[in-house]
């Protein structure tokens, strides 16, 4: 699966999501879009999922239309998100298009 980290997704995840395609929104000079133009320029170059931090996302954006499978990582952390890294990739491997997933972590 194609998938785009969005600005805030700690880049070291990546290592642990084998058999994806993973870019970031920095390497595709993206950094300045904003979550709609966002999600349809991830879409357009034929991304499959996004993975994001924004936990406002739903709230901000009418995501019906999507094709595109929305992960949302309640935290920043790569600590956090380290210590779980299976439980992101079996999600990842779980997103089916138009899928929103929010995915919690502990304290």
């Amino acid at each position: 699966m194609r998938i785009l980290f969005d600005q805030g997704t700690p880049v070291p995840l990546r290592r642990h999501l084998a058999g994806h395609e993973v870019e970031t929104a920095y390497e595709r000079n993206w950094s300045a879009l904003q979550n709609g133009d966002l999600l349809a320029a991830a879409e357009a170059a034929g991304f499959a999922a996004i993975i994001t931090t924004d936990q406002n996302l739903r709230y901000q954006q009418h995501l019906a239309p999507r094709q595109l499978a929305i992960l949302v990582l309640t935290t920043t952390d790569w600590r956090r998100i380290r210590a779980e890294t299976e439980r992101v990739a079996k999600a990842v491997d779980a997103l089916r298009p138009e899928a929103y997933v929010e995915l919690g972590f502990g304290a």
